[in-house]
């Protein structure tokens, strides 16, 4: 009775084909896929931590907002330990509003009271809210540029290790045929070795592509996020500042 016994996957000896590789279309090319792969995983772990921290703050900072009596009751008061994207929008939006009514950021309960009497506090005109709505936004596009930083890196390893990879394989290929040649024996024995080692470099450069393509949509998808948190928080903001300083008409 015939037997067959198969692996449940398929076992590739890589440090055989990488010692059998040549330097410039094996070797270099595999320790720069090795290194783009360990600065990578550094940007997702590092981004995912911070990007966890920026949420947690983010809604501390939003539950505070909501409970003050007055919008600006929070300025200048106790900042968050970890970057806070709202808090940076909100600091931004009340220095506008310093700007406007043409005093110096000080205090928060001295500039403005939390529950103004009648006839006290502030009062912003319509122009003077639109300049606040504008400060808000900008500062909201500059957080996304934080936010988005150093993840034009890992879009970079996305695209380029595989191609990299390819360009490893389609060189150690050449290489091979061109031994085979030189020796004038076309044999698969002699053939193979370089063949195996050739597609080393593909292998490496999809094992570097694929976490990284999908670390990076994670974290781009969570960046939206927090993207159209900070615009809701920002038009909250500028809601609650006309009705608290714009006189009724």
């Amino acid at each position: 009775m015939l037997t067959m016994t198969c692996s449940p996957l398929p076992i590739a000896n890589l440090y055989d084909a990488y010692v059998t590789s040549s330097f410039f279309s094996g070797k270099l090319i595999v320790l720069i896929l090795i290194a783009a792969s360990v600065m990578a995983w550094s940007v997702m772990l590092t981004k995912f931590k911070d990007l966890q921290q920026a949420a947690a703050a983010s809604r501390r900072f939003t539950e505070r907002f909501r409970r003050a009596a007055h919008p600006l009751e929070l300025f200048s008061g106790v900042r968050e330990s970890a970057p806070c994207p709202l808090a940076a929008v909100y600091e931004s939006a009340c220095a506008a509003v310093c700007t406007e009514v043409g005093v110096a950021e000080g205090p928060a309960p001295t500039l403005f009271p939390a529950a103004p009497r009648a006839g006290s506090g502030i009062l912003l005109t319509s122009l003077q809210i639109e300049a606040v709505r504008h400060a808000a936004e900008r500062s909201v596009a500059d957080e996304i540029l934080r936010l988005e930083n150093r993840m034009g890196f890992l879009m970079t390893a996305v695209s380029a290790s595989p191609l990299l990879g390819l360009l490893g394989t389609v060189w150690g290929v050449l290489d091979a045929f061109g031994a085979m040649a030189t020796k004038g024996m076309a044999n698969l024995s002699v053939v193979a070795p370089g063949i195996s080692a050739a597609l080393l470099t593909t292998v490496i450069g999809l094992l570097v592509a694929l976490p990284s393509s999908i670390g990076y949509n994670l974290l781009a998808g969570r960046i939206r996020e927090m993207a159209v948190q900070m615009d809701n928080f920002a038009q909250e903001l500028v809601s609650a500042l006309q009705r608290h300083c714009v006189p009724p008409a």
